[in-house]
């Protein structure tokens, strides 16, 4: 891979401490656009073979024993020379390593220090386990996903540790690089997936409170509503129906062919409305129901698999999606305009740390040691 980067975070050195999903996401981001990118690992998970996975795209790698102090020498050795590091550990873990923030900013008062857990570095649930599921549930986002009558139906995991977590990490390097060119100091990110989880549900905070959203499953937007759900075709495919505001409902109604239907302003006609539908889209496949819509305003979409997705005619359009290596993969994202294609080959072995501050004679001497690879 090109030493070199491209776009608006060229020039950025991100130090990664290798972790799960939403750590590497974080770096990923970054990486997406420009910055360098070193990921480091534990010595005995690192080989030269390249690393396939998509969030460890366009990025380095290195194994280091943090355990051992010529490790954390070395480590420190790497920070002088970065702009970012990205720390996964529950909280008090990288102070008794001896590379927490105040160690780090000794050796390096530039470095923006981001910090991802799942409950955040304070609190009482701090040192505790956990998983997504977990920090959407105490956020009270959880209580609010699933149908009516059923139960909290949490959307994998991405609320918690994508959204909620490695996308507002990314978003803290970015204020802090920011902040850091009027101050020439770096800051600490307290990234937390439970916080970052709560303000992604913003916009229905004051309407829970007022009671204007109610249960799960009976509001607007999800699925509690007719004209915003999905139903199942003759084939056993699906549809997306989305057809809020009324030209919306106009055009999707007209194209089905339908009259005398329940009024969809009265909530109390919902369920009949929705087993209209239900029975409507079920008498035609999934492809028969695209080309009624086709080019319409309906707001009435196929649900593509992954793998249809991929080659869906506005993705391909768009080049929403590429092929690296034997992997399709979301693109990068959001577009920079302008900006040249990144490289986003897998991640592979840096041996050769001399710009990041290690020289060869010290890096043979450490892999001597067992503590570098």
């Amino acid at each position: 891979m090109p030493e070199v980067r491209r776009g608006p975070l060229s020039g950025v050195r991100v130090l990664e401490l290798a972790g799960l999903a939403p750590g590497p996401f974080a770096g990923m981001m970054l990486a997406d656009h420009g910055a360098e990118v070193l990921r480091v690992d534990r010595v005995r998970a690192v080989s030269d073979r390249p690393r396939t996975d998509v969030m460890d795209r366009g990025k380095r790698t290195v194994g280091l024993d943090l355990k051992a102090p010529e490790g954390v020498a070395a480590f420190k050795e790497l920070v002088r020379h970065a702009d970012v590091v990205i720390e996964v550990f529950r909280p008090g873990v990288a102070e008794r390593l001896g590379i927490g923030p105040d160690d780090l900013h000794a050796v390096n008062e530039r470095l923006v220090y981001g910090r991802m857990t799942g409950w955040g570095q304070d609190g009482p649930l701090a040192p505790t386990a956990g998983h997504d599921i977990d920090y959407i549930a105490v956020s009270g986002v959880l209580s609010l996903l699933g149908r009516e009558g059923g139960k909290p139906t949490p959307p994998i995991n991405i609320l918690g540790d994508f959204a909620g977590g490695g996308l507002m990490l990314a978003y803290g390097v970015l204020l802090a690089l920011f902040e850091r060119e009027r101050t020439g100091k770096g800051r600490v990110i307290d990234a937390a997936m439970v916080d970052g989880a709560a303000v992604l549900f913003s916009m229905f905070s004051q309407g829970v409170q007022s009671g204007f959203w109610g249960p799960r499953g009976t509001n607007l937007l999800d699925t509690g509503a007719p004209q915003y759900d999905t139903y199942e075709t003759a084939d056993g495919e699906y549809v997306a129906v989305g057809a809020l505001e009324p030209q919306f409902w106009d055009e999707m109604v007209s194209r089905m062919a339908l009259s005398d239907l329940p009024d969809r302003n009265d909530r109390s006609q919902w369920p009949a409305l929705k087993a209209r539908l239900t029975e409507e889209f079920s008498k035609r496949t999934r492809a028969e129901w695209e080309a009624v819509f086709e080019g319409s305003d309906a707001c009435v979409s196929p649900v593509l698999s992954m793998t249809e997705a991929a080659a869906h005619p506005h993705n391909t359009a768009r080049g929403a999606f590429l092929q690296v290596g034997e992997v399709t993969q979301p693109a990068p994202a959001p577009r920079l305009l302008g900006v040249p294609t990144q490289d986003l080959a897998p991640a592979t072995r840096l041996t050769d740390l001399s710009g990041w501050g290690l020289s060869q004679e010290e890096a043979d001497k450490l892999r001597g040691q067992g503590v570098l690879a």
